[in-house]
Formats: structure tokens, sequence, C-alpha cells
């Protein structure tokens, strides 16, 4: 422990393309994909055979055999077997938090390193059975004799054997993601064509990125692809709006599966550690991680789901002391751009930031030139609990490849809930 707190530094990040559920990836498990990544970051800074002092990682959609996802990444990775895993979730966020928390630690001196992480697949959705079948296997793994067998099938019907479906809808509610975004999107007055020219610009933004060589070290090539597979180079603006809603129908909504992410797979993750340690390990540092704040939104009573970054930011802005214009860029995750752009308005609006934030004034506008500068997930994809390492590893080399500055991150996650963050590069 130190009696000062340290700065936490950025050495950078490493993910793999992510990919379309169903397609390139549809073979593959986390921990596959996990690992890799993994390895992708111990490749990049010649981490082999090296013990960190944590690993935390996590998933959103998990089978019970992903009970300790982080450890067993571990394990399968180039790091040495003596690095303790640590698996956390909280939906979107999971692996900002994870940087959040190792960052705490860092800070405080109990850890000098770390990798923050996450891995989804909708491809391997976990598929199970209602609680009666389940039960009645429970009960007929325990039997021991044929009597307690016959006992433990008494009953059965074919009906048991119907799965239950993985599905995006939120528990309390029973709506999903996007039908929520829908209700938030007439709330602020979104309309369909501010939607798709954020979506288009996401794409034209990230093929850039490529084109310009920004993704090369970014992007470790895994399972036959190089790049992200929902990125559209040739995308049209005329097209996108030729696109049918896709959550609702009717006059009202907007909402459409390009201008939402669609069901992705992947695995990101980045290299966190005191500015000791990369000096002892003669790694450069990109950036460092300032603060953080979570916050929540009560959305069973109507408050809009996906707008708890607009309170995050707020609470962290005045901790902090800075304006929502002291920023040199803004990572906002595009899980919609509906969801983008109404925090955007949120901000703008003096009613809300007075009567829901707790503010004197409106935060006011930013510069859209400096938003989402190499694209974000409506370009390449949403594994849900790797996006936040790979807008990490994004802002931290935009960063150092500008060679000073600061940047916001802002994430939406399920549940109501948001994460968000500040980078400098003094």
């Amino acid at each position: 422990m130190t009696e000062t707190l340290r700065r936490v530094a950025i050495v950078g990040g490493s993910r793999i393309p992510f990919c379309r559920s169903n397609t390139v990836y549809a073979d593959k498990s986390n921990l596959d994909m996990l690992s890799s990544t993994i390895d992708g970051v111990v490749d990049r800074f010649g981490l082999a055979g090296q013990q960190l002092d944590e690993v935390m990682a996590g998933a959103v959609m998990t089978h019970s055999r992903d009970f300790n996802l982080a450890r067993e990444a571990v394990l399968s990775s180039k790091l040495s077997p003596l690095t303790p895993g640590i698996t956390l979730q909280q939906a979107c966020g999971t692996s900002l938090q994870a940087a959040l928390n190792l960052a705490a630690k860092i800070a405080s001196g109990q850890i000098d390193s770390g990798i923050a992480a996450g891995t989804d697949t909708t491809s391997d959705a976990p598929i199970v059975f209602g609680s009666r079948f389940s039960k009645r296997m429970i009960k007929l793994s325990q039997a021991r004799s044929m009597k307690q067998r016959m006992a433990a099938l008494k009953g059965f019907g074919p009906s048991e054997l119907k799965p239950v479906s993985p599905t995006n809808g939120e528990m309390r509610t029973g709506l999903s993601m996007g039908q929520h975004c829908e209700r938030m999107a007439r709330e602020w007055k979104i309309t369909r064509e501010d939607q798709d020219q954020l979506a288009f610009e996401s794409h034209m933004k990230a093929a850039a990125a490529y084109d310009a060589g920004f993704f090369d070290e970014l992007v470790t090539p895994w399972g036959g692809v190089s790049r992200d597979n929902n990125l559209r180079a040739d995308s049209k603006l005329e097209k996108l709006s030729s696109l049918r809603t896709a959550f609702e129908r009717g006059p009202e909504a907007t909402l459409t599966a390009a201008n939402s992410t669609p069901l992705t797979d992947g695995a990101a993750a980045v290299l966190l550690c005191s500015e000791e340690w990369a000096m002892q390990h003669d790694l450069p540092v990109q950036a460092y991680l300032v603060t953080g704040r979570s916050a929540s939104v009560d959305f069973v009573n109507d408050e809009g789901l996906l707008m708890a970054p607009t309170v995050a930011v707020a609470e962290m802005l005045q901790r902090t002391g800075l304006s929502l214009q002291d920023f040199d860029f803004y990572e906002i995750h595009e899980a919609f751009a509906a969801q983008v752009l109404c925090t955007l308005k949120a901000w703008e609006s003096e009613e809300y930031c007075q009567q829901r934030l707790g503010l004197d004034d409106a935060l006011g506008t930013i510069d859209r030139e400096k938003l989402n500068v190499n694209g974000s997930s409506l370009a390449v994809g949403h594994p849900f609990a790797a996006t936040g390492a790979r807008i990490i590893a994004t802002l931290s080399q935009i960063l150092a490849e500008k060679g000073s500055g600061r940047g916001l991150i802002s994430v939406c996650t399920a549940g109501g809930m948001g994460v968000c963050a500040i980078l400098e590069r003094p």
C-alpha cells in the first residue's frame, strides 16, 4: 500500500476482430476468444511466461462451465499460471469496470500490473431446460437404485424437453433493449435520419481508420479474419434509410438493424500498470486512467433504460471539477445510434440537467468532430463484455498518437446502468 495515490498507466491493448454472431466464430467459446485475446496482449508487449498481479475479465452470455472464466483463460494463455484470474460481470460495462477495479488497486499500491478484459459470444449462447426437467435430472443423478431412478422419471412428459431460449429482454419489464431505446428515441424526439447519419459516419470512420493502419497493432488476426466483419466500407446512406425497423412497427418506430449494433462475438483486453512497473519492463505508456464512475437509473419506473451514462458522467465531472467541454475526444459506446443522440440531447437540456442531474445549468454541447473519431460499436460490433476494453485501448492509442490530451469514455449497460471514465496523456 502507498500513502499517496499512484498514476495508473495504460500500456495498450489488443483484441481479436469482432464478428457477427453465427458467422466466423460460430464454433468458438468465450474461453477460446478470451485466452487468445490475452495472448494478443502478451505477444504485443513481450509478457510470455510472466506473472501479472491479476487478470480481471468477464462475459455476459455464459455457461455453467464458465464459473471462473478469467482464471481458466489465464491457464489457457501464455501468461504464468501463477497469475490470478478474477471473473466479474456488469453487462456491457464489464471490461471497463474491470479496468477501474484494477486501476484502484494499482493506484493504492495493492498491485502493480493487471489485464482487464471481456469476451462474449451469442453464437454459443447457453440453452437450458425448464426448472421441472432440471430438478428431475438432479434427482436422477442422485438415484442409487432402479426404484429411485424410476421415481425420478415418474410423470415425465416430452413437453419438459422444450428448451428455454436466451433472451436480451430486461427481466423487470420483459422488453428488449431495442424496445426500450425506441421509447427513449420518442421521448427525446430523435429522428430516423439522424440515427442513420450517425451509423453511416461510424462505418466511414472505422473504415478510414483501418485504411490508415490505426488498428494494425490493436487488432490481432484470429480465426481466419483480420478485421471486423460487420464493418461496411461501402455503406450508403440511401441504403440505410430504406431498411425496415427492427424492434417496432409503425410511423413512430425508428430503430433498424443498421442503426443498432448487431449481435457480435469477440473479445478485447488492455494492460494496466504502475509507472514503475512499466519502466522496469521497458514498456511505453500510452495514457493514464484517471478516474471513473458508475450510476443507475430507475428504468422500471419509466426512466430511459440506457440513460444512466448521463448521470455517471455528470457525477464524475462534478467530482473532478471538469466541464463536458474539457475533452479532446469522446468515446460514447454506440449500443444504438439513438442512445448516443439521446445522451447528447440530455446533456444539452437545461431542464434535464437541473431536474434529473441536480445541476445549475445544462452540461452543454460537445464538438461532434471529436466524437468516436475512429468509429465505434455500430461499425465494429459489440460483444457485450468486450466493448469497454476495446474503447480503452482505442482511446489510449488515439491519445498516444496525438501526444497529449484528455478523453471521456461513456458506456451504457443493460439493467439501467452506466459506466464512464477519463483518460489523459499529459
